[in-house]
This record gives C-alpha cells, structure tokens and sequence, in this order.
C-alpha cells in the first residue's frame, strides 16, 4: 500500500512538466562557454507547485572553446514520495558570438535527460532547446556571468507528453578554479495557467587546459 501511495504520489508531480532538463533542477548555462574540464556538485529546491523536496545532482563539462559537452546526473525525492527519482542526461552548448572581444555571449542549448524510479512508473523523457544571453563582468580577482535562457521544454511521462516555454536567469561566479553557481527557472505548466519554479545553487571546479580553439 505505501509503495502505492508513493509511486501515485510521484507521478502526480512528474505529469506535470518539470521545470529543467535534470528533473527537479534549473537548466544550467554559461553563454560564454570556455575550455578545459568543470566538475559541478548541484543543490535544488522545487516549489510547491512543482512538487517540493530536495534535488541533489552532479555535473562534468568538457569546453571546447566555441563548444561545451556536457554529462549529469540528479536525484530527486518529491513531498511524500517514499523512493527518490534518478535523472541521467547531457547537453550541448554552441557558442553564437563573444569571448575576449565582445562584452555579451550568446549561445545555444539543446539536450534531454531520462529519469526512472524503482517503484515501477512509467520512465519519463526531457528535451530542451535554449538560447543563452550573458554579459560577462570581469572583477578583480574573481568574475561574474550573468545568465538570462529563455527556451522551449518538451516532456513525456507515461505517455502524457506537452511542450511549454520555460526560462532560467541565474549567474555563474568564478575564483580562478574555483567557482559558484545559482540559478532559478520558471516553466508554464500543461494547463497553461500555472507555473512550476526551481531555485538551484552549487559550486564547481575548472581544469581549464588549453585545447588549441
């Protein structure tokens, strides 16, 4: 009987469109891109209308220059959940202008995550497809990046699917290596009239290498 309450429970909040790419956290972006390898370590908290709880989620990125690959994972547990949900996905980020030159950074975001439970519900499936805007702000001894990513999310649970139009503004602050991040994402839900919000944080450490781009 808990075990069904708990996977009802569960769907209730999945069918719903979740508000990022990694279920239950914001969707993560840095316009200006870079080179070298970041490991990110994620904390998120859905509101209420998203289904509450806590997310925790790892992420590896691998910059290219004009490219960023990234890999991740999350884990989520809604309010009255008993099991928590695994997400794994990946991105790819394009950069469109900036770098040294320009003050502003725009990019591209296209990727997708599959989440599971052991509870026996149906897996669910994201899609995102964003564009990044950033104003880069050089400080001394650290810097700041402002981030602005309006874009589409496409979701499929079970069988219930829908694409809503989402955002997340947020900023990523760097100490040499060392670095922060925050975020929070707002997505329209399937009815239109509601929305599902998401505030995430973090930190991250940088291996920048050159790579030749």
């Amino acid at each position: 009987m808990k075990r069904t309450v708990s996977t009802l429970a569960f769907m209730a909040c999945l069918v719903t469109p979740a508000a990022a790419q990694w279920f239950g956290e914001p969707v993560w972006n840095s316009p200006k891109g870079g080179t070298g390898l970041t490991i990110s370590g994620d904390y998120a908290k859905p509101d209420s209308s998203y289904g509450n709880g806590n997310v925790w989620g790892g992420r590896a990125s691998l910059g290219l220059g004009t490219m960023t690959l990234t890999a991740g994972v999350s884990s989520w547990k809604p309010k009255g959940a008993i099991e928590s949900s695994t997400s794994v996905g990946g991105n790819a980020a394009f950069r469109l202008i900036g770098g040294s030159l320009l003050p502003v950074a725009v990019n591209l975001q296209l990727g997708g995550a599959r989440v599971s439970t052991g509870s026996g519900s149906p897996p669910g499936t994201r899609i995102i497809g964003a564009m990044g805007v950033s104003v880069p702000l050089p400080t001394p001894g650290f810097s700041i990046e402002p981030f602005f990513s309006p874009g589409l999310r496409y979701t499929n649970i079970g069988g219930v699917n829908g694409t809503k139009f989402g955002y997340a503004i947020g900023a990523n602050v760097g100490f040499g290596l060392f670095g922060m991040h925050l975020a929070y994402d707002n997505e329209k839900d399937f009815s239109g009239s509601g929305s599902l919000g998401t505030f995430g944080v973090g930190a991250h450490f940088g291996i920048h290498l050159p790579m030749g781009m």
